[in-house]
């Protein structure tokens, strides 16, 4: 025997609002943070193909840096992504004041990966610029690619501080968006 939406548990009906609203708020992080990753790794790996195939570990058969960008983009961003994710959670859903949904989080979202790839660019300038290179990758990498290398190194840096740093900051400023919505009625 189906049950009417509208006869439901009002009490099972605000869990599974919850579980699902936290479910989208996760993976809507985790699909920012891969599509990030794969266009961030589109355009390191063709600065210098060598950080994905010297620099990592040997994931892919492959020197294609569109294929090393794809496949590191998703590996190396779906995590953080995650962790975000569910942080956010928290500082959207929980407790008692005014929840937020996923949609009304994608703005913020938005600014933080524009904010990522600019401190990606200025980084990576930086690490091109002034950066030493380790006598260990100075004997692995040609000559020709070293400060690409570091490029790419300070520019992938960059971005998973600035996305852990403003992770964080998003939580914050989530929390005291709900703290204001409660203020206002």
């Amino acid at each position: 025997m189906r049950v009417a939406p509208d006869r439901l548990d009002p009490k099972f009906q605000a869990d599974y609002r919850l579980v699902v609203e936290s479910i989208k708020i996760v993976c809507t992080c985790i699909l920012a943070a891969v599509v990030y990753g794969i266009l961030h790794d589109q355009v390191t790996a063709r600065i210098c193909v060598e950080f994905f195939t010297v620099f990592h570990p040997p994931v892919f058969a492959t020197t294609s840096p569109t294929l090393l960008g794809i496949g590191w983009g998703i590996i190396a961003t779906w995590w953080a992504g995650a962790i975000i994710g569910l942080m956010l959670v928290i500082a959207a859903r929980f407790g008692s004041r005014p929840c937020l949904v996923a949609r009304d989080l994608i703005p913020s979202i938005a600014i933080l990966m524009c904010t990522m790839a600019i401190c990606a660019v200025v980084f990576g300038i930086v690490g091109y610029l002034w950066a030493p290179l380790p006598p260990y990758l100075a004997e692995a990498v040609p000559v020709p690619m070293q400060r690409r290398l570091l490029a790419d190194w300070w520019a992938h840096g960059a971005s998973y501080g600035s996305g852990f740093v403003g992770g964080m900051v998003l939580c914050a400023v989530t929390w005291f968006r709900r703290v204001k919505l409660s203020q206002l009625g």
